[in-house]
């Protein structure tokens, strides 16, 4: 059925992040702010707009975006123009790719195992606006304690350690087992010797024992990244499943997500969400084929 001229319309705004609103002819602008930064001269401007075209007030979105609501269509163009001139891009809305969220990560957070922001910017010049079955959201966070909720995003990816025990430098002061979160580390004590363990499928990857370990006796062992897919917190929630624990460069990242978005380009239906894809295929036969794909890329010259 064809759409009607009001329709595409609507469709064609959505596009530049433009959505129309329960009131007749007043739309909400959406704004871009990747890792939910903005600076003070487009902050200012932002306000300036919205006091200007909208009613003098700006949301805050779940997503570290802001949104000005109220403004009438005939001035959705002189009000697009103005933030431009700051600097602010307007957001996405409709079956794309959204703005990139992201914690402070490891620049100014004690706990932060990567740069969150480096790669979130990273992330939204190769996807931003893509073109998707459904809407398609990634998430950059810094560690564990996952602020920016990595496993809730069709692409989540999160920093991470592997930890690793010295015998030589351990004091036996038994605090990294009540520091651990999740109760992975556990004292063994033979006739031999008395060793500490961390319970692989237990751990989180986080930097707990590795930072609060007084004697050094943890520390990193692998740092990289926990690459997360298929979360969604729509109509029908879905944790992320994880399709590799630890990666150790940020090249082989974007071959897996590079790979993952692919496998949902081709295999979603129009409006599924890639974590209800990955149920109707399979969890497995994705991330073998996600797999696949990203050695093709990570071979290409």
């Amino acid at each position: 059925m064809k759409m009607s001229y009001s329709e595409l319309d609507h469709a064609a705004l959505g596009k530049v992040g433009m959505m129309l609103q329960n009131q007749p002819d007043y739309y909400v602008m959406r704004l871009k702010a990747v890792a939910g930064d903005l600076t003070v001269r487009q902050l200012a401007r932002i306000a300036e707009v919205a006091e200007q075209y909208g009613r003098g007030f700006v949301h805050l979105s779940t997503r570290q975006g802001v949104e000005i609501h109220y403004v009438h269509r005939d001035n959705l163009g002189k009000a697009k123009e103005l933030l431009a001139e700051a600097g602010v891009e307007m957001g996405a809305c409709g079956p794309r790719v959204r703005s990139i969220v992201a914690c402070p990560g490891g620049e100014t957070c004690r706990w932060g195992v990567i740069d969150t922001k480096e790669m979130a910017r990273e992330l939204d010049a190769r996807y931003f606006k893509q073109e998707m079955p459904s809407k398609f959201k990634f998430a950059v966070t810094g560690c564990s304690s996952n602020c920016t909720k990595a496993n809730e995003n069709d692409i989540g990816i999160r920093g991470a350690i592997e930890p690793l025990w010295l015998e030589d430098s351990c004091t036996d002061c038994g605090l990294c087992v009540s520091f651990c979160p999740v109760g992975a580390i556990a004292r063994k004590d033979t006739d031999e010797a008395v060793s500490y363990e961390a319970d692989e499928d237990a751990c989180v990857n986080c930097t707990v024992c590795s930072s609060l370990c007084p004697s050094s006796a943890w520390v990193v062992g692998r740092k990289g990244y926990t690459v997360f897919i298929g979360g969604t917190m729509g109509r029908k929630p879905r944790f992320a499943s994880v399709l590799k624990r630890i990666v150790e460069t940020e090249e082989e990242v974007y071959a897996l997500v590079d790979a993952a978005v692919s496998c949902y380009r081709e295999h979603g239906k129009k409006k599924e969400r890639f974590g209800h894809t990955i149920d109707r295929i399979g969890l497995e036969n994705i991330r073998e084929e996600i797999f696949e794909k990203a050695v093709q890329h990570s071979q290409k010259p």
